[in-house]
């Protein structure tokens, strides 16, 4: 970002009237023009443009050189929309853009957080001795290692491809694992406060990003989007996928999960279904799941069922965790601890939880986190029967000539060229993600399968679905913000069915230790956003807020889908996701109803500024983080892609293994029911290759 020196001086002088000087830096202070060098290169020609005409409004004005309460009279002005001079576009636009850049350096920037994250009280520090060897890498295998022919082909090494090598591998199977990403070492992932899972504004932490777009249609139409942005529905892209930086929430579905169409019948427009599996099928999975992998919870959740005790005992309540148990007593609401894949003692050979202040959105740097990369595919490495292949992107499922699916074609990066590999095996397994595993298998397209694989009934990317969240945030008397990680602590499960009226409903807990920026792009209380005012006032809020939220059942919708873009390619010249449609009506009406019962929460537990969400959602897609449902289980061919196996309709041995089975996606984060389905699917495949 080329500015003159009379530019800089402006826009240094505009930070230090946004962000004064009190007791701590203003924003020049603090390094803003160190960050805005830094970063520039990632605000987008367009964003640098308008920045600078704005700039230079305020150079004729000879802002650097007013006095300061003259400069604070511009920017209120600016505000309201009545500039001093003519501006290049609505100058309050204008002025929120420069505010969040601004803000972004004074509260994000590892720099500027010596100064601004003690004084809105964020602590990400380990509470715990943190040791200073870090995780020894995966061994991944060179592309001229690999053979022509496995047992199985695996293609995804995340939740559920990296149960399925496990299992696999350790039957005696040979297996080849590829995945698009890397296998990433914590420092690799990095601690980017701007670019991570969790509030990703240039980018995020775990790659590819260039080359991978997307097309999203909108009511304005197809626009295309780059991973980072707004709408991709982005999986992380590296070796233990979105287990490698999740939060590691670890629930089971409720076993009226599996039947929501027997349960409320089907609402027009939907394709609200019953699983062809039910919870007794998979609890045992379940069991296995949180054994194997670790998972800290209590038995206190009444959907739960008939079940033993979890692995690890659970966090302690924190802070704000003790008031919301005392605000749902007086409500009346059970609650628990929410389980979670975190060691809360020494599990497995690896330690304790830390707790440190950047859980999710981020890897764990005590390896304390459970996730595929760091349980079962190093067991499936260690058994000396499993390959890991990083940076491979599967092009295409190849069928031989009686139409059954036999090798996978793939693009593979070698001494700094792309390769293109077709290995065969006696088995394939899809678990790419939801988005991905469709549009592999969309573009897998031949004589036999001219719609592609599976998709004989166009079933193959419809009823995409994630997860809407509804909650509420308010100030509480007190300091309620401790910094211990991971800072979900407690949930209520009274509001998952049962609800007069609603279809569904979902689970109520609440939050993560915040970010400061994320903190102050979503949470923060209403009122001003600059000026000395507002410093002060958010440093208190960060320390007081509470917030309650949660995600809700999702009711299917068939014109919910991914399908193939006519015209946009990736890097290797692949068609690429093109994401269309929106929510159902009555998924909204959860989404409102979890929202009243978030603010009854926190009303419960005398909190002040109130706000909410969960109400606006209107015309959305939601596809997120907890990506479902493009190739679900079914008995009929003709409704769903896959049989209750999880084995492709039609297909003597194509399995997906992935949240692309979901039927329904449940009131929870679905990654422990995506693990323990792996691991039924891998026993059942390790049983036809067997036969």
């Amino acid at each position: 970002m080329n500015l003159t020196d009379r530019q800089w001086r402006t826009l240094l002088a505009l930070g230090d009237t946004l962000i004064p000087r009190d007791a701590y830096p203003s924003a020049s202070e603090a390094g803003l023009r160190a960050f805005v060098e830094r970063n520039s290169t990632d605000f987008g020609a367009e964003l640098i443009e308008r920045l600078c005409a704005g700039i230079d409004g305020l150079v004729e004005l000879d802002f650097d050189n007013l006095p300061v309460e003259r400069q604070h009279d511009v920017v209120q002005r600016l505000e309201a929309d009545d500039p001093p001079i003519p501006w290049p576009e609505r100058c309050s636009r204008w002025l929120r853009t420069a505010v969040e850049i601004v803000s972004q350096g004074y509260y994000a920037d590892a720099a500027a957080g010596r100064w601004s994250w003690p004084m809105v009280g964020f602590d990400p520090a380990p509470k715990r001795p943190l040791s200073d060897v870090e995780a020894a890498p995966l061994r991944t295998a060179r592309v001229d290692e690999i053979r022509a022919e496995y047992d199985a082909i695996i293609v995804g090494a995340g939740a559920g491809g990296g149960v399925v090598a496990h299992v696999l591998s350790q039957a005696g199977l040979d297996v080849l694992l590829i995945d698009r990403g890397e296998a990433l070492t914590h420092t690799e992932v990095g601690r980017d406060h701007l670019r991570n899972h969790r509030f990703s504004v240039y980018g995020h932490n775990t790659g590819p990003l260039a080359g991978h777009p997307r097309v999203i249609v909108g009511p304005a139409g197809a626009r295309e989007v780059q991973p980072h942005e707004a709408g991709y529905s982005n999986n992380a892209m590296t070796v233990g996928g979105g287990t490698r930086v999740y939060g590691a929430q670890a629930w089971r579905f409720a076993p009226e999960d599996f039947r929501m169409a027997s349960a409320y019948g089907v609402p027009a427009g939907s394709g609200l279904a019953d699983w062809p599996i039910d919870y007794d099928t998979l609890a045992p999975w379940y069991a296995r799941a949180e054994c194997e992998i670790g998972v800290a919870g209590e038995l206190g959740h009444a959907h739960h069922g008939a079940r033993d005790a979890y692995p690890m005992q659970p966090f302690p309540l924190n802070a704000d965790g003790n008031v919301l148990r005392g605000a749902a007593a007086r409500l009346n609401w059970r609650t628990a601890a929410i389980p979670i894949a975190i060691n809360t003692r020494s599990y497995d050979g690896r330690p304790a939880c830390v707790r440190c202040g950047t859980c999710v959105g981020f890897s764990c740097p005590s390896d304390s986190k459970n996730g595929t990369h760091n349980t079962v595919i190093p067991r499936a490495l260690a058994s000396g029967r499993c390959q890991l292949l990083t940076g491979a992107h599967a092009e295409s499922v190849i069928c031989d000539s009686d139409a059954q699916a036999r090798a996978v074609r793939f693009y593979a990066d070698a001494a700094g060229r792309v390769e293109e590999r077709t290995v065969r095996a006696r088995a394939i397994v899809v678990a790419a993600g939801a988005i991905e595993t469709a549009r592999l298998l969309l573009n897998s397209r031949s004589r036999a399968h001219v719609q592609g694989l599976g998709n004989g009934f166009d079933q193959v990317g419809r009823y995409l679905q994630g997860h809407l969240y509804a909650g509420a945030v308010g100030l509480y008397r007190e300091t309620v913000q401790d910094c211990e990680g991971p800072g979900v602590s407690i949930a209520t499960c009274e509001f998952n069915h049962g609800n007069p009226g609603i279809i569904g409903g979902g689970m109520l807990g609440n939050e993560f230790v915040p970010l400061p920026i994320h903190f102050w792009n979503s949470f923060a209380p209403s009122g001003p956003r600059w000026g000395a005012a507002a410093k002060r006032a958010f440093a208190d809020a960060y320390r007081r807020t509470l917030v309650v939220m949660g995600p809700v059942q999702e009711i299917p919708n068939p014109d919910s889908r991914m399908t193939l873009d006519p015209s946009v390619r990736d890097r290797f010249g692949i068609p690429v996701a093109r994401l269309s449609g929106c929510v159902h009506a009555e998924s909204v009406r959860s989404a409102a109803m979890l929202q009243a019962k978030a603010e009854q929460w926190l009303r419960a537990a005398d909190v002040v500024n109130l706000r909410s969400w969960g109400s606006g959602y209107g015309n959305a897609l939601s596809a997120g983080q907890h990506q479902a449902g493009t190739c679900r289980m079914g008995i009929d061919p003709r409704h769903s892609v896959t049989d209750r196996e999880g084995r492709v309709h039609g297909q003597h041995a194509l399995y997906v293994a992935d949240g692309s089975l979901h039927v329904t996606n449940g009131g929870f984060n679905p990654v422990l029911t995506i693990i323990a389905n792996a691991y039924r699917i891998g026993a059942s495949l390790v049983d036809a290759l067997r036969a």
